[in-house]
């Protein structure tokens, strides 16, 4: 599989949580994406859910049939079965099981999404470190029973973060963790790379027109039949899904969006996002409440915005402007917009109530 646009950047991917079977033809429209104008031509559209995620594909073509939607869930069930951590018969998996033991050799998609992960962990400064899993585990922040852990136990779940402990073998494809107990999450940017490999089979079946709808991670293929651009609803922090602070007009871009809001606990009044620093052991603690990225590439959009979530502001938006077409939106919690000069060109606000600090 080929994942779109992937030499644009180096990219990270994790996936987790299992795959369920498609079902059904009724999508819900998922933050941040919203199509906000009605279509000439109706869809025909699957549900799926996959990595914790209701997953929505609508093709705007009438040459669509049942058939594309099985070979599409057939696609997910795919990636599940290579990197899906907690899959027990996944590649990964097996990797994080053969820990300290032995090297295993995986897939060649597997190895290049993971060398991609290394890469993107080494131009992060570690920020994104594909060996969280176990800090994850711990955490466990989503997930029905989430509380701070104890400062003695993140800081030896924090010793098993560490990719430069990762050996990748490219002649064998062969994956080793030099260290017992590490394990290889690829949780947070699984939705952008199954997004990809979505746009890379409707493209392969001559289709232009559709929208790719994995929560806060849309992918706007082509433009709307008509031939107008897609317009994508940005979601306010603050409020339910489906609530945008504005929308941006796009056309065969990726629209992807991190947010603090997405998974979290409060304990003792204090919010505990998903987000995790493995620097720190504990999920990011700054003003930041969202990062949403436009670019070509839903796999590198999915993998930037979480690592500048964690970068701040100002670091995030120098980060975000050295790459090619990449367009980026911070949200503060103190409801200022920090935009790049393309994106504030494109955003039509419609909440007063936030403001462009830069």
């Amino acid at each position: 599989m080929n994942m779109k646009k992937a030499a644009i950047l180096l990219v990270t991917m994790s996936i987790v949580g299992s795959l369920l079977a498609g079902c059904g033809n009724s999508g819900n429209n998922a933050s941040p994406s919203s199509e906000s104008e009605a279509q000439t031509l109706d869809p025909m559209k699957e549900t799926f859910f996959i990595f914790d995620t209701v997953v929505n594909i609508k093709i705007y073509d009438k040459r669509a049939t049942k058939k594309n939607f099985d070979e599409l869930g057939d696609l997910l069930k795919q990636i599940d079965n290579k990197i899906n951590r907690m899959n027990e018969h996944s590649e990964i998996y097996k990797v994080n099981a053969n820990a300290g033991i032995a090297p295993v050799q995986v897939s060649k998609d597997t190895f290049d999404l993971v060398a991609y992960a290394v890469e993107y962990a080494k131009r992060s400064e570690g920020l994104l470190d594909p060996t969280i899993g176990r800090l994850v585990s711990l955490w466990n922040i989503g997930h029905e029973g989430a509380h701070v852990p104890s400062p003695e136990d993140i800081a030896a779940m924090q010793k098993l973060c560490d990719y430069r402990k990762l050996e990748l073998n490219e002649a064998k494809h062969e994956l080793y963790l030099t260290e017992k107990g590490m394990e290889i999450d690829l949780g947070s940017y699984g939705k952008g790379y199954a997004a990809d490999l979505v746009y890379d089979y409707l493209a392969d079946q001559g289709f232009d027109s559709a929208i790719i709808d994995l929560g806060g991670n849309v992918y706007a293929m082509g433009q709307k039949p008509g031939g107008k651009d897609w317009n994508i609803g940005i979601q306010d922090p603050d409020q339910q899904r489906g609530k945008p602070i504005g929308t941006v007009p796009v056309n065969d871009k990726t629209v992807v969006t991190a947010g603090i809001y997405e998974r979290y606990f409060i304990e003792d009044d204090k919010m505990y996002p998903h987000i995790l620093n493995p620097k720190t052991g504990y999920p990011v603690d700054n003003n930041i409440s969202s990062v949403t990225i436009i670019t070509d590439s839903s796999t590198d959009a999915d993998t930037m915005d979480t690592a500048l979530v964690l970068m701040g502001v100002e670091k995030g938006l120098e980060f975000a402007e050295s790459i090619p077409n990449t367009e980026v939106l911070f949200i503060t919690k103190d409801k200022k917009l920090y935009a790049s000069p393309g994106f504030k060109k494109l955003l039509k606000k419609t909440n007063d109530s936030y403001t462009y600090a830069n």
